[in-house]
């Protein structure tokens, strides 16, 4: 029977298959005793699932290489050391041989021990691991219950309806040739959700409704785009979907032949756009994609999923091959932005920090690691000798960290130079704008940076007081938040008069209907994903700014979200 049912897309795309349902495993809730006897047995059917999941994630593992073992690997990890923790090992085998429960029963015990901890704690963070909590408990208790034929999915052509799905199964999964994925949880924004776009593969969360309505075998047609899924879709559902499969296929054709346009409005105004990256693959993508360069490369990629920092040496090759990559467009580095709210076996960002969105992070950690900011920056200068660099500082509060980050860069050079080391004549240095401080005060900054770039995911973050990642506050944090707007228009407006070049690298850039409001507001330099980029130069094409710039004093009159986004189809339709 045909049935509509409504999520969030997460990740773009159609896909149409069969429905894989996997239904979350539910640890047994009753309470339930083992003999005296069984003690050992028990103790050892637990060890042995334990064990089983431990090889579980050592095998997928291995089988990542090149960029999905930078990205995945970190959650992989994450979860090796849960597993591996004496507090989750201990409990679960005291349990069995005080309480004499169960394995099933002495999980779901130990679990909401470490649940309350976690909660108590009252902070989004934690809230976070809790998730990989589960995923592990979860994947445990399967392995306690494993059947001969369990993990032989070939998920080939199907599309997976599960109740929640960790970062680290993606890769595997994607690897199946797995069409799309239907999620009962999750947020646009949370990893697993960035990582999907970035396999290009279709994703529907939030979809409250699915796994009570979605059966295994089920056709499926699911909007990657629009958030909607329709189970045993009829003649009229297959129709529209291959008409605009169509439409996507001839859209496509139409945005390549933009791979080489200039970037520029219909009144004759040349816009930049550059592109963000961590990857070669992202790196060759935004070189045939026509991107001015790299407006925003995350370094630190090279530190995550591994157990140690990664020595001057190696940074180097990994940031000299970015920009020879680029054959001569600007590429800009950015210091670590690493922090407790990323998994790091390294050690270099602190454990059980009480608030880590606020805490040690971005300039902050680097700046606590003297030598691993000047390696880092020593890796950055030898690269600049291959082609333009430009060095990017996260996470800019105040005035002096600036100060210090700079000062360190010119004894660097000097010292390079001094030893005969080539490196670039010159190098710019630039801040990251995502704390509300550093915006409202940009124009104390503009003495010592020769460029800002503006990370939007955090700034709306730290202005709304909303966690961009937590489902209950999908309506709060908004983008086109009258006070963004605001915000934004503040900072273009101090950067033009202070002759300062500014972009933008935010997901914010890289939604193509919110260009001609940026437009609007004074941005004129773009940093989107090399996937979005042909998207948006078609709208930035599209805009004409003089009819724009006499729209801003309106846009900036919307006091309600609803308000800003009549104003952004009204000038997308002129």
């Amino acid at each position: 029977m045909r049935r509509a049912l409504q999520g969030v897309g997460a990740s773009k795309g159609l896909a149409l298959g069969r429905a894989r349902v996997r239904h979350p495993h539910v640890l047994t809730l009753s309470e339930e005793t083992i003999a005296r006897e069984a003690v050992e047995g028990e103790v050892a059917r637990l060890e042995a699932a334990m064990q089983a999941a431990r090889a579980e994630l050592s095998g997928l593992r291995d089988k990542l290489h090149g960029a999905l073992a930078q990205e995945i690997g970190e959650f992989l990890d994450l979860h090796v050391l849960i597993l591996d923790d004496p507090d989750l090992r201990e409990g679960l085998r005291d349990l069995i041989q005080t309480g004499l429960y169960s394995a099933d029963y002495a999980l779901k015990l130990q679990r909401d021990r470490l649940a309350a901890v976690f909660q108590a704690m009252d902070n989004d963070y934690f809230r976070t691991r809790m998730d990989d909590l589960d995923h592990v408990i979860g994947r445990v208790h399967a392995a306690l219950h494993r059947r001969e034929d369990d993990g032989q999915l070939g998920l080939a052509g199907e599309i997976l309806v599960a109740d929640d799905i960790a970062p680290a199964e993606l890769a595997e999964l994607s690897r199946q040739q797995l069409l799309a994925v239907v999620t009962r949880a999750g947020s646009p924004l949370s990893h697993s959700a960035i990582i999907a776009r970035g396999l290009h593969l279709p994703l529907v969360v939030g979809a409250s409704d699915a796994l009570s309505y979605v059966n295994d075998g089920d056709a499926l047609l699911v909007d990657g785009r629009e958030g909607v899924l329709i189970v045993e879709p009829d003649a009229n559902d297959l129709s529209r979907y291959h008409v605009l499969r169509a439409k996507i296929e001839k859209k496509r054709a139409q945005l390549d032949r933009l791979k080489r346009a200039p970037t520029r409005t219909r009144d004759g105004i040349d816009i930049g756009l550059h592109a963000n990256a961590e990857r070669r693959e992202e790196i060759a993508e935004a070189l045939a994609f026509g991107a001015d360069g790299i407006g925003l490369y995350r370094t630190e990629f090279l530190f995550m999923g591994r157990n140690e920092v990664p020595d001057e040496e190696e940074q180097f090759r990994g940031y000299r091959d970015a920009v020879l990559g680029m054959a001569g467009k600007p590429v800009t580095l950015r210091t670590l932005d690493l922090g407790a709210d990323k998994a790091d076996n390294s050690g270099l960002a602190l454990r059980n920090e009480p608030n880590p969105a606020l805490g040690l992070r971005g300039v902050r950690l680097s700046l606590s690691r003297p030598t691993l900011l000047d390696a880092q920056l020593r890796a950055m200068l030898r690269a600049s000798a291959f082609g333009p660099v430009r060095i990017l500082v996260p996470m800019v509060t105040a005035r002096e960290e600036v100060e210090a980050v700079r000062a360190r860069v010119h004894a660097l050079a000097d010292r390079l130079r001094s030893d005969g080391v080539p490196i670039g004549e010159r190098v710019a240095f630039g801040i990251m704008i995502e704390v509300p401080a550093a915006a409202l005060t940009l124009a104390d900054y503009t003495d010592l940076i020769d460029f800002a770039a503006v990370g939007t995911n955090d700034l709306v973050q730290y202005l709304l007081a909303a966690d961009r990642t937590h489902e209950a506050l999908d309506g709060l944090y908004s983008e086109r938040h009258p006070a963004v707007l605001r915000l934004l228009h503040h900072l273009f407006g101090t950067a033009r008069t202070a002759g300062l070049p500014i972009h933008v690298c935010g997901e914010l850039a890289a939604n193509a209907q919110d260009a001609p409001m940026l437009l609007a507001l004074g941005l004129r330099d773009f940093s989107v994903h090399p996937g979005a980029m042909l998207e948006v130069r078609e709208a930035i094409r599209a805009c004409d700014i003089g009819k724009l710039k006499r729209r801003t004093a309106s846009l900036l009159r919307c006091r309600e979200r609803s308000e800003v986004e009549r104003w952004i189809q009204r000038a997308s339709a002129n």
